[in-house]
């Protein structure tokens, strides 16, 4: 996520780290490098100079150059400025009545209709809504086998009329099955075109007049950088929405859509998404994007993240059998199982302050994990409650049923063995539980 613009920052801000004098000169060469790392991003060169006229402004003078620190301080202005360029805080989501509604609209390509799954999912299992799907893109081929195969994957049910071309007409059957079905939120997906057009927007515009919508979210696909912006702008010219949803950022994305869109159309970014699965959806949180941009990580939606996937009974009773040196193969294979559901592994490394970069050539997937599963999926109930059961016949059957040989298993034996007896001491000595040996971790390809 936005590499290419992190690595330019970082370059910009070694002007001013390890330097025996920092001096005007430092400063604004670090500035000039800042606009020049934003415009290659694909920001609007108007809007990369005002923002670096405003950390000038700020680093000027004594401010930074007496500073103890001036590269980390100047860190922090961009920061609170990437921030404010953004959105300064969350914005609300908007969900209110019965039912409330919700439209969807945005260019064809931009990954609108995977949104609208998307947002069903997180309605209903993180707000405990009941939603109800409309397919009201009657242009595109397979837009209603589409959206009906992801209600399929969420289990929320869909409304579409396949022998209908008014749109208008089809949404307001859809609120009438909402209310007669006690579904509290209707998500309707409009259609999207290849480039903006007047029969699009009037088409959308007169469902707006219609059903009156709660919310209207427009979809931007990140990777289009500042042509985004202007489609956007277009949009909100003709249907003044609410929100802003950025998709495919887990692609090569330069970032000038997600840092000008705000500046642009006067409307927040809300919700971020990455990849196809229905649980990568979150909420945009501008400041947490910026600390991402710089490099500092976001630990607190990894805290978050976690939150959500471990069980605190779950988390009680493990700690007890760690206390008592009773941690086993199946505890193990559990917490695998729960990071995953996390997300991508290599995106949760991506939130620890300093992992971004060392992880951005490396191939790192939830498949990483599978030779630690095969392994233990190999055992037999009791031997995954009882390690100590694993004598060499047994491994030699392990190995024979994960497909893998003699050494592999009985080096994840070993380093498993190692890091519960790291646990015993750390326990012993009432330190912190340590993090999982290098060993232990699968081996990524760069």
């Amino acid at each position: 996520m936005f590499n290419s613009l992190s690595e330019k920052l970082e370059t910009a801000f070694n002007n001013l780290k390890g330097q025996g004098r920092i001096n005007d000169l430092n400063v604004s060469n670090t500035i000039k490098d800042i606009r020049r790392a934003l415009i290659d991003a694909d920001v609007n060169f108007k809007i990369a100079k005002e923002f670096t006229d405003r950390v000038k402004e700020k680093a000027a003078g004594a401010k930074v150059l007496n500073s103890i620190s001036p590269g980390q301080l100047m860190v922090k202005i961009v920061k609170d400025e990437l921030t404010e360029l953004m959105g300064g805080q969350e914005a609300q989501f908007n969900i209110t009545g019965n039912p409330a509604v919700i439209l969807i609209a945005g260019l064809q390509g931009s990954g609108k209709t995977t949104f609208t799954g998307k947002l069903a999912n997180y309605l209903k299992t993180k707000k405990g809504k009941s939603p109800l799907l409309v397919a009201a893109d009657v242009y595109r081929p397979a837009a209603i086998d589409q959206l009906t195969v992801l209600a399929g994957q969420i289990g929320v049910p869909i409304y579409a009329e396949r022998e209908s071309t008014d749109v208008v007409s089809i949404a307001l059957n859809a609120i009438r099955e909402a209310k007669a079905t006690n579904k509290n939120v209707v998500i309707i997906d409009t259609a999207g075109r290849l480039a903006v057009d007047e029969a699009m927007m009037t088409e959308v515009a007169n469902l707006k007049a219609a059903v009156n919508p709660t919310e209207i979210l427009f979809v931007v696909d990140a990777m289009t950088g500042q042509d985004a912006v202007n489609t956007a702008k277009a949009f909100n010219d003709r249907l003044d929405f609410d929100g802003v949803v950025l998709t495919k950022l887990d692609g090569d994305t330069r970032g000038g859509a997600a840092l000008t869109i705000k500046y642009t159309v006067n409307k927040p970014i809300k919700f971020m998404s990455s990849g196809e699965k229905m649980d990568t959806l979150d909420i945009f949180y501008p400041e947490r994007m910026a600390q991402r941009i710089l490099g500092m990580g976001d630990i607190t939606s990894l805290v978050e993240r976690a939150q959500e996937q471990f069980d605190e009974e779950q988390s009680k009773r493990l700690e007890s059998k760690i206390r008592k040196n009773q941690f086993d193969f199946q505890d193990f294979l559990e917490q695998l199982q729960q990071i995953k559901k996390m997300g991508n592994i290599k995106d949760l490394m991506g939130m620890i302050p300093g992992m971004g970069k060392a992880v951005k050539d490396v191939d790192i997937n939830n498949d990483s994990f599978k030779g630690f599963e095969s392994i233990i999926f190999s055992m037999t109930p009791k031997e995954r409650t009882n390690p100590d059961l694993i004598n060499p016949s047994r491994k030699a059957r392990i190995a024979k049923g994960c497909g893998r040989n003699i050494n592999e298993v009985n080096a994840f034996i070993k380093q498993f063995e190692q890091m519960k007896n790291m646990m015993a001491m750390m326990n012993k000595g009432g330190g912190m539980m340590p993090k999982m040996p290098g060993g232990m971790m699968p081996k990524f390809k760069r």
